[in-house]
């Protein structure tokens, strides 16, 4: 582990200070998200840099509110239709 300082308001420091180290384990986690939202890094290199299991990061993330996949209705919708598309064509 690495310490790090950095500038907040002085507003954001209740926010940044972690009580333990599961608090510690999502600030870190969410510094890494928008990795991996831009595709900079995968879930997976994100839970080795954690020092956590890849389902247990996407588990942390889902249960606050971020999704493993994002994909609007519409593309699920088409999703589905070419799964029954191709059950009905290989059956």
């Amino acid at each position: 582990m690495a310490v790090v300082s950095m500038e907040v308001p002085d507003e954001m420091i209740r926010f940044v200070k972690p009580v333990n180290q599961n608090e510690q384990l999502k600030i870190n986690a969410m510094i890494l998200y928008p990795y991996i939202r831009q595709g900079t890094i995968s879930h997976g290199r994100a839970a080795e840099i954690l020092g956590i299991f890849k389902m247990d990061l996407i588990t942390l993330y889902g249960k606050m509110g971020l999704p493993y996949i994002e994909m609007s209705d519409d593309e699920i919708e088409e999703e589905l239709r070419t799964v029954e598309y191709l059950r009905d064509v290989m059956e």
